[in-house]
């Protein structure tokens, strides 16, 4: 059983307002993730570049981030993120660098390139979000917020 599964156990009875409102979270991220697929193909990336270039800038701290981290942040294996970073590399939107105090990490950071794309669609995405407002709550982004 999935760890999640065995812990969610609850003692109230689900109504069926309850399940109405999993069904309208559920329709509503399928929709925000079928607009964030159209719109990373629509920029030339597939939705994976997409997802790799957001989670290297949005690591927090750091304007890098491990294949390790990067891994984990896409709940993918090391050696399938491995092959999607030599991609985006080869497409100019990241480069690999070895971590400054383990020589043997490497180092996932944005080129102008991709950091391009990711604003763009960054963008578009914190628009849908937005319109969204009412099903989903997110975090804030400072950056969206503070425009000058």
């Amino acid at each position: 059983m999935h760890p999640v599964v065995g812990a969610m156990k609850t003692t109230k009875k689900l109504v069926k307002a309850d399940f109405e409102a999993l069904s309208e979270f559920r329709y509503q991220l399928r929709r925000f993730l079928r607009f964030s697929e159209s719109a990373a193909e629509a920029e030339g990336l597939t939705p994976l570049q997409y997802l790799l270039l957001l989670h290297i800038k949005g690591f927090p701290g750091r304007e890098s981030a491990t294949v390790g981290e990067l891994a984990e942040r896409l709940q993918s294996q090391h050696h399938g993120v491995v092959a999607l970073v030599s991609r985006c590399e080869s497409a100019g939107l990241v480069l690999r660098s070895p971590g400054e105090v383990d020589r043997r990490q490497v180092l996932v950071s944005l080129t102008a390139l991709g950091e391009s794309k990711l604003r763009q669609l960054a963008e578009l995405h914190r628009a849908e979000l937005e319109s969204l407002s009412r099903v989903f709550k997110v975090a804030t982004i400072s950056e969206f917020n503070d425009r000058n």
